[in-house]
């Protein structure tokens, strides 16, 4: 048994350390699945991050992506668009439309934008304290912060933006400055799009292109700005009859 003993050792040493080089490679495997699977960034573009979660408003994520996705008229990627969600599991919409995120809370990048949008009962949202801490860690990073239509609930939720001008939803001014005295809430019968500092907002829905107009010219140029609104037809909406 003595003789024996030694042996044992050593071979469950070996099997130790085998088990252990296994697991090893198991997570450097997923990590590499992972990473292959993750949207594309370019490190020299800035970032803009579009919140999702379920029951977020369509246009409020489409508007977004449909006015920064856009190249230069040189046919050049100007943004790096990514949708984010608390995890990777699909969501649904309120009009029923299946998305799923490029990144989570976990695994996002470096953020120079976040845009935050709304769902018709923010309820679940301003409750859910892991979406109100993302919103709080990343504003610590952005250049510009954004919420349209009742997103301000969540910008109202975690804090970021006390003692600031914003707007939410026609007829939802008065639950937001109730909700959050420490915003300066405007007018919503009157005024569509409001700026302060880095934090931008809007009535959402529609108007969402309005903020993401407004901030893209901010980041590029009005000439970029106006091929854009030519690239979308803007021209027709405002001549429509």
């Amino acid at each position: 048994m003595k003789i024996l003993a030694p042996v044992l050792i050593v071979i469950l040493s070996a099997c130790n350390t085998e088990k252990a080089q296994n697991n090893q490679d198991q997570v450097s495997e997923e990590v590499a699945t992972e990473s292959a699977q993750l949207k594309a960034i370019k490190e020299d573009l800035p970032t803009i991050g579009l919140l999702m979660y379920d029951g977020v408003l369509t246009t409020e994520v489409t508007a977004a992506l449909d006015v920064f996705a856009k190249p230069s008229e040189g046919g050049e990627q100007l943004f790096n668009v990514i949708t984010i969600a608390e995890t990777d599991a699909p969501l649904i919409s309120e009009e029923g439309l299946k998305m799923i995120p490029d990144y989570t809370f976990k695994n996002c990048p470096a953020l120079n934008v976040l845009i935050v949008p709304s769902a018709y009962d923010m309820h679940a949202q301003v409750n859910n304290s892991k979406i109100v801490s993302f919103i709080k860690e990343k504003n610590n990073e952005t250049q510009y912060t954004v919420s349209n239509c009742a997103g301000a609930h969540l910008i109202g939720a975690s804090g970021i933006a006390d003692g600031k001008k914003i707007v939410t939803w026609v007829g939802g001014g008065k639950e937001l400055q109730k909700n959050y005295p420490n915003l300066l809430v405007q007018d919503d019968s009157l005024i569509s799009y409001v700026e302060d500092g880095k934090f931008l907002s809007s009535n959402g829905n529609l108007a969402t292109y309005i903020s993401s107009l407004e901030l893209l010219e901010k980041l590029t140029s009005e000439k970029h700005r106006q091929f854009v609104e030519s690239y979308l037809y803007i021209d027709r909406l405002r001549d429509w009859e």
